[in-house]
């Protein structure tokens, strides 16, 4: 069996816990299966520019390109870290990630697990049925309003001078104006949004009726290039008979995701609509603590928890880690397809698995799903779940 390299980037705040979970429990994949991870931890985010001068050492965005087979990384972002131009100190390791290594897709599920209840209207109670809420959203990850500032993250992380778009008039504005130009394009919309249709064929469809469907997500009765993806959804879908359409804009969108969740099976939308719609179908799932996701290529992926750097928990040992422990069970499905290796794709469900048991045990439940654990007393138990079950195998 191969020995995958992973590239570790803890990062900042809460995302040093929870990806110390992550890799306690893929530590015990390798305890207790053929696989082996090589892993190799990189510094990193607005913290460690704060104390160093630098976002992560030099070398790192080649060791992440040329040495590793996939990226884990915890959260960027710290209170009062900001580079000279006011960019985000720590957007050179995710952003720049995102546009050198071309991880055009970002992929989140959203599931509701059975035992988990959501804090709604100040209590925790059970909202949804667990089995009505099981979707994939696909955010396109390297164009849209996102373009220039992933240009210069990129650019700054192989040592090139960073891009910037040319200033432009905004005829009937006065004073000071700030703006970032829009690009979508046909090409990259195409690959994400094929990458849609090809994940719905892979999946049991939606859980109101098994339907395989794709929903289009836009802005198309108002913006350009909204109706330039929108338009490329339709040529792609000819591809795919078989497989229903649907579309929907932004703003409904919201509405009905909440509302009848278990319509849904994949839905595919530009950058900044997708950054949006994947925190609000947070919610259907637990939070952010229960959210994961995966940012794909044709040749890299990195793997990330959704909830952010959340300073304000960070050093308490209390986040939960279920989000970071099943990103990376996504990167061993990835690592499993890429690599055809059946090994990898039983660990991820022996993962997933833990995950499902611990929550229906209840007995270790960090706070934001009504409990008092710790982080690590979370992980340690879907480490020792993830051994007991690989230990049967």
């Amino acid at each position: 069996m191969p020995t995958y390299r992973i590239s570790i980037l803890p990062g900042d705040g809460t995302g040093v816990e929870v990806i110390r979970e992550a890799q306690r429990v893929l530590d015990t994949v390798a305890d207790h299966s053929s696989l082996d991870f090589d892993f190799t931890e990189i510094p990193c985010g607005g913290k460690h520019y704060l104390s160093t001068g630098e976002e992560w050492p030099e070398g790192s965005y080649e060791i992440c390109r040329d040495e590793s087979d996939a990226i884990l990384l915890g959260a960027i972002g710290w209170p009062g870290a900001r580079t000279p131009n006011g960019d985000l100190a720590g957007g050179q390791v995710i952003l720049g990630l995102r546009a050198g290594l071309d991880l055009y897709a970002n992929v989140r599920p959203v599931r509701l697990y059975d035992g988990v209840q959501h804090k709604v209207h100040g209590s925790f109670q059970q909202v949804w049925d667990p089995h009505c809420v099981d979707m994939l959203l696909l955010r396109e990850n390297t164009e849209g309003l996102y373009h220039s500032l992933l240009r210069r993250s990129a650019d700054k992380a192989i040592g090139k001078d960073p891009w910037e778009p040319k200033n432009m008039d905004f005829p009937g504005l006065d004073g000071e104006v700030a703006w970032d130009p829009r690009p979508i394009s046909a090409s990259g919309s195409r690959r994400v949004i094929d990458m849609a249709f090809k994940l719905s064929d892979n999946r049991n469809g939606c859980p109101e009726d098994g339907t395989k469907r794709v929903t289009c997500v836009d802005k198309s009765n108002v913006t350009r290039g909204c109706q330039l993806f929108r338009k490329t959804y339709i040529e792609v879908s000819k591809k795919y008979p078989h497989i229903a359409t649907d579309e929907a804009y932004i703003d409904a969108f919201t509405m009905w995701v909440v509302r009848q969740p278990e319509w849904f099976d994949v839905a595919v939308m530009p950058n900044m609509f997708g950054d949006i719609a994947t925190d609000l179908a947070s919610v259907l799932q637990g939070g952010m603590g229960m959210a994961p996701s995966g940012n794909i290529g044709l040749e890299h992926a990195l793997f990330e928890p959704v909830h952010g750097s959340a300073p304000k928990h960070a050093g308490k040992g209390t986040v939960n880690p279920m989000a970071a422990i099943l990103s990376a069970k996504m990167m061993l499905d990835w690592l499993s397809s890429t690599h055809s290796d059946p090994t990898a794709s039983s660990a991820a469900s022996a993962i997933e698995n833990a995950v499902i048991s611990t929550l229906n045990d209840g007995k270790k439940r960090t706070y934001d799903l009504g409990g008092h654990s710790s982080t690590s007393a979370v992980g340690i138990e879907i480490s020792e779940k993830v051994s007991s079950s690989l230990r049967e195998l």
